[in-house]
């Protein structure tokens, strides 16, 4: 963390691993992960703004995420292995443009304008966390509970995605794995909800910490 915000290096974000996520948005389970790119010009800190311009996107959801940040260089790692290489833990709000997604029919634009990706409020050190795939996912919006559940629902456990990353790509201290989302995200609700300026963001993960993001407009 710098001055209260974590500078990752590469942000490799993770679709699709949770099941009840999967039959909520209608989707195959994927036989491999779903990856795509966070872009490190959209983080932000506990307490900062999720901005949004509402002349580019109006249907903006949430996603409360178990982040993983890695510790050290590594490339080619074995699951059994794969959670050594973990400095710790922190908790993501992967903010997503789904109108944006909808249009391009890919996720780099709806998952990466700025503001995009609330990280923290601290980093807790794996050593502080005996099962990764063991901990409650929830978020509030506004003092209401929108989204719970837990990460042994994953598809992908932490030590396969780190795996499976590491079989094409090299890890470095600083990089930050988005592990996906459960359900409960506004977009696949009837009615379809959508973050708003004036709203109030918080994602927790247990163990881990509570992230809390306002939401305005962009000016």
């Amino acid at each position: 963390m710098t001055g209260g915000r974590l500078r990752p290096g590469t942000i490799f974000g993770i679709g699709l691993n949770y099941a009840d996520t999967i039959r909520e948005m209608g989707r195959e389970t994927p036989t491999t992960p779903y990856l795509f790119p966070k872009l490190t010009s959209s983080v932000i800190g506990d307490g900062e703004a999720i901005v949004i311009d509402t002349e580019i996107t109006s249907r903006v959801d949430w996603e409360s995420e178990l982040a993983v940040v890695i510790g050290e260089t590594a490339r080619d790692v074995p699951a059994a292995e794969a959670l050594g290489i973990v400095r710790g833990y922190t908790v993501a709000q992967d903010v997503s443009a789904r109108d944006l997604q909808e249009a391009d029919g890919q996720w780099v634009r709806g998952k990466g304008l700025d503001t995009f990706c609330p990280l923290g409020p601290e980093v807790v050190p794996a050593a502080d966390v005996p099962d990764p795939q063991q901990l409650a996912v929830r978020t509030w919006l506004n003092g209401e509970r929108v989204q719970e559940g837990t990460t042994k629902d994953m598809v992908f456990t932490v030590a396969e995605l780190i795996a499976y990353l590491s079989s094409f790509f090299t890890l470095r201290p600083g990089d930050v794995i988005l592990t996906g989302t459960p359900s409960g995200c506004g977009d696949f609700r009837t009615p379809r909800m959508a973050l708003k300026p004036g709203d109030v963001l918080v994602s927790e993960v247990e163990g881990i910490g509570r992230l809390t993001n306002p939401v305005v407009a962009k000016t």
